[in-house]
């Protein structure tokens, strides 16, 4: 009993201290309370002002497309969509850039065979038989072309990667025209996929 004068005098210095001279790395106030915190925290779940908040929000998705599109052409990692994102999809992408795929001379030889059915005779069922057999050894490489990936992508990223879905990720892209795919290929043909 005694002794708690002296107590009180000390931590009124100390606190008096400590007000006059901040400390590095604290934080120098009185904790807030929860209930000010989730005050400051609350909206409203329907906007007052909906118009505005139309307007914001599409501006919102008009900019993140924006930037979006800019990274397709760019491959700009951050801003990708999430089909294309990941070391494992940019390592596909640029396998199959590197190389001269069958697959993607498949739309123009086709319309090419359409344009010369309208004036070949006899010679159109054998020019169809052969874009047939076209397509066949096409799908055929595109297989052969996912069988030797798959076993690069388990050796450079590690047995547990998830190869699900990327097969059909490296079909679509072989088929495509080459100017035609997005994000636009990083690698040049023959180079080494990075």
């Amino acid at each position: 009993m005694f002794g708690r004068k002296k107590d009180d005098q000390a931590a009124a210095q100390d606190s008096a201290v400590r007000e006059r001279s901040p400390r590095d790395g604290a934080k120098n106030r009185p904790t807030p309370k929860r209930r000010e915190q989730e005050a400051a925290r609350r909206r409203p779940l329907v906007q007052t002002d909906r118009k505005s908040a139309k307007s914001a929000d599409r501006a919102a998705r008009r900019e993140n497309a924006q930037k979006m599109r800019a990274a397709m052409v760019t491959g700009d990692e951050k801003h990708l969509p999430a089909r294309d994102k990941g070391p494992v999809r940019r390592y596909v992408r640029d396998t199959v850039d590197a190389r001269f795929n069958l697959g993607e001379w498949l739309l123009p030889l086709m319309l090419a065979v359409l344009v010369l059915s309208l004036f070949a005779g006899q010679w159109a069922t054998y020019v169809f038989l052969g874009v047939y057999v076209l397509i066949i050894i096409a799908i055929l490489d595109a297989y052969l072309l996912w069988r030797r990936t798959k076993v690069k992508i388990l050796d450079r990223f590690g047995a547990d990667t998830e190869t699900r879905g990327l097969g059909m990720y490296l079909v679509m892209r072989a088929f495509q025209i080459r100017r035609s795919r997005m994000p636009k290929p990083m690698v040049g043909r023959g180079d080494t996929p990075r």
